[in-house]
């Protein structure tokens, strides 16, 4: 047989085999060579904002819209040696109500890390939720106000218990904070019980207090054993300093639930107060307009 009819199919098959290595070298360094710059598996570990998620992943829910828990560090009430404690009821109630309205939370403490649950702030009808993964991992690495993004979030919402009373109303980071997702997002600032002494330092940006001529409750001095140890190391007291900034403190004799809206600002008296308030505020982050194509407000 001539000689360039047996070269043509050598040279044939060279090429195939040519190009398969290429093709398979090629395949096993399409992941790394293909690999976005915004993938989140090449991004540095240790971002300036990060979230503290209650939930089972869903901190990266893609459009997914969040609400900030507030809560407060301190595990003594000022500076003695009395124990203090968050109100475990008053996180629990309101998570199921926003959890069941398909919002995501987080949560963020003035120190950030764990916070202070006292047994008498957890009612029977929640003790069982301290084995509850989806909150407690939440309460347990709480973010500090450098870690939140608060344009992340539609509404942020005050804790109660005894230790609300300290570290977080003079915290400028946390107004920072409650007065971005107020102003600039357009959302709702809510707050429950002694949860309401976190909102009085709240200003807008003109100066002006965000308390001023609004209806507010949250949990009176009346109602306070006001004999008792804790009680004088109160830094303040919650209904004579909300009225101190021009709001229109309201609240009830006894423990039934009791809340007060006004514009997107909501408040809740005591303990019972905390499902009412989260629905309240759902209801009011339904009827604002898409924060994606809305301006800021200011009422």
């Amino acid at each position: 047989m001539p000689l360039h009819r047996l070269l043509k199919p050598l040279l044939i098959l060279l090429l195939c085999a040519w190009q398969g290595g290429i093709s398979d070298a090629a395949a096993s360094a399409g992941p790394a060579l293909g690999r976005s710059s915004t993938d989140p598996s090449t991004q540095q570990a240790g971002s300036n904002h990060l979230v503290a998620s209650s939930g089972l992943g869903d901190t990266n829910r893609a459009g997914q819209q969040r609400i900030l828990f507030i809560l407060a560090s301190s595990k003594v009430h000022g500076s003695s040696s009395i124990p203090a404690s968050i109100s475990f009821g008053e996180v629990v109630h309101a998570w199921d109500t926003f959890q069941a309205a398909g919002y995501a939370v987080d949560f963020v403490t003035p120190d950030g890390g764990d916070v202070p649950i006292l047994d008498p702030y957890v009612g029977k009808e929640v003790e069982s939720r301290l084995q509850d993964e989806r909150v407690m991992r939440g309460l347990r690495n709480t973010a500090t106000p450098a870690q939140i993004d608060p344009g992340l979030y539609r509404a942020v919402y005050y804790v109660g218990g005894s230790n609300a009373m300290y570290g977080v109303a003079e915290n400028r980071a946390l107004q920072d904070i409650a007065m971005h997702v107020y102003e600039r997002n357009g959302g709702v600032v809510s707050a429950v019980c002694h949860g309401t002494a976190g909102i009085v330092n709240l200003k807008l940006a003109g100066g002006q207090s965000l308390l001023a001529g609004k209806r507010i409750t949250g949990y009176p001095e009346e109602h306070e054993d006001r004999d008792a140890a804790y009680f004088k190391e109160f830094p303040f007291l919650i209904r004579q300093t909300v009225q101190a900034r021009g709001g229109l403190f309201h609240a009830v004799d006894g423990y039934a639930p009791y809340i007060e809206v006004d514009g997107r600002v909501l408040t809740g008296q005591n303990y019972a107060s905390a499902a009412p308030l989260a629905a309240a505020v759902v209801d009011a982050l339904r009827k604002l307009p898409n924060p994606q194509t809305s301006p800021a407000r200011r009422d």
